[in-house]
């Protein structure tokens, strides 16, 4: 039975790794690993210098003393005021919106310093929100794909719940709305309302509302400008600004004797070594404060290593499904683009759809073409017929309106006739639609 609970927490640390490296981009995992490099002696990147080939028990725990010294400097800065809990305050200010909802969150929690293993489950939750806060995925399934006891991670959402911004860690909007009136204390209908007749709210049924609840009209409308307050997306101000940066592909995908094949950028390389000096010295010294503390440096480097080839795996994993089933547009072009959505991807893998949308957030892939990100790749249809993506559509349509006699330009039916035709059935609302966003003048506007 203790094996069993030590298998499961370690398990649950290196879930708690992979969830956090799987989302990073490779620009945000090399930031990651060269701040893990300064303050774990275990981690050896590349350009590194070697280790001392010899070092007294003095100058060893000297640096060690120091590095323990660091990490807890490093937590006194990090410690935030008051004015710092209210996201909205940042707007405007040098550096507002550059802070994400997951490292907010980390930052009260390590401020309220709860108990080692629901801190780490509680991080876990917060790296599976979605953009507005959201836990979408249910803690059961959570439970059962990290080998996680669901009462852990139900304490866990229970913390998570209380920090701000009030309503992240909610499934649904209904639940987000009722966490933050109560977070304003709140014991009025507002709170019955968004429990039990939001959508009957949002149909303006105030009377039958009214009716159940024993109030008048009027205490249903004040309810509604109490809920009209609220934000139904509390993570949504944590999304980043468009910004120019660099991008590095994290993918390749090359056409080897009529095969598309996908390999990683950065080939099998780890991120980084693990210090064979460090490791070496774990096994001599006598000293327990020393092996104490690589003991638990070695773990760390251990999980992250781990974590890096698990978000690698997935990530390629991911990517030759997106190609398989995309082929048409690494051959033909933008035009050949299919239908794909995350869920397909997800099911074909055994996966959880979360757990694609994280592999693919702000990863490239580099081919022929050029450089995509991963997120392009997924397209609704263009119409009924399933046949086309949206991107494929506009691009046929261009070809249509390029093709056509000046003179006598296609209508946006004669338009919607030659696509269907093309394959592409789409009504003429849509061609219209898909003109208007491609800056197309009508028929009349390209007579020449």
């Amino acid at each position: 039975m203790e094996l069993q609970q030590t298998q499961t927490q370690k398990l649950s640390q290196r879930q708690l790794y992979s969830v956090e490296l799987l989302r990073l981009s490779t620009l945000e995992l090399e930031a990651y690993v060269r701040d893990l490099a300064q303050e774990n002696p275990l981690v050896e990147l590349e350009e590194t210098s070697p280790a001392p080939q010899a070092e007294d028990r003095g100058d060893l725990l000297g640096r060690l003393r120091w590095l323990e010294d660091n990490d807890r400097q490093n937590w006194f800065y990090q410690r935030f005021s008051d004015e710092e809990l209210d996201p909205l305050a940042r707007i405007g200010t040098g550096g507002g919106l550059e802070e994400t909802l997951v490292s907010f969150l980390s930052r009260q929690l390590d401020r309220l310093k709860p108990e080692e293993e629901t801190a780490r489950l509680v991080r876990y939750l917060i790296y599976c929100l979605d953009d507005d806060g959201y836990l979408r995925t249910p803690l059961e399934e959570l439970s059962r794909h990290g080998a996680i006891p669901l009462p852990g991670l139900e304490r866990a959402l229970s913390v998570l719940k209380t920090l701000e911004p009030a309503g992240v860690g909610a499934a649904e909007l209904s639940e987000c709305l009722e966490l933050q009136l109560e977070r304003i204390g709140e014991t009025g209908p507002a709170l019955t309302i968004v429990r039990e007749h939001l959508e009957a709210l949002a149909r303006r049924h105030d009377r039958v509302i009214a009716a159940k609840l024993g109030i008048t009209p009027a205490q249903v409308e004040e309810a509604r400008k109490t809920i009209r307050e609220l934000d139904p997306r509390p993570g949504a101000v944590f999304q980043r600004t468009e910004q120019v940066c660099y991008t590095q592909p994290d993918l390749v995908v090359e056409e080897q004797e009529g095969r598309l094949v996908v390999k990683s950028a950065r080939g099998e390389r780890p991120p980084f070594q693990v210090s064979r000096y460090y490791q070496k010295l774990l096994g001599q010294t006598e000293d327990r404060e020393v092996r104490e503390y690589l003991s638990e440096k070695l773990r760390q480097a251990e999980n992250v290593l781990w974590a890096s080839r698990q978000r690698g795996s997935t990530l390629l994993r991911c990517a030759q499904v997106i190609v398989e089933r995309q082929s048409g547009f690494f051959r033909s072009g933008p035009e050949a683009l299919l239908p794909l959505r995350m869920g397909e991807v997800a099911q074909e893998l055994g996966l959880h759809e979360s757990t694609v949308s994280r592999a693919v957030r702000e990863k490239y892939l580099q081919c022929s073409r050029g450089l995509y990100p991963l997120s392009w790749f997924f397209t609704r249809s263009a119409g009924t017929g399933e046949s086309l993506s949206g991107t494929a559509a506009r691009k046929l349509l261009l070809r249509l309106i390029d093709g056509e006699d000046k003179g006598k330009p296609l209508s946006d039916q004669q338009l919607s006739e030659e696509m269907a035709r093309e394959g592409c059935p789409i009504s003429r609302r849509t061609v219209a639609k898909y003109r208007e966003e491609l800056g197309i003048p009508s028929a009349a506007g390209r007579k020449s």
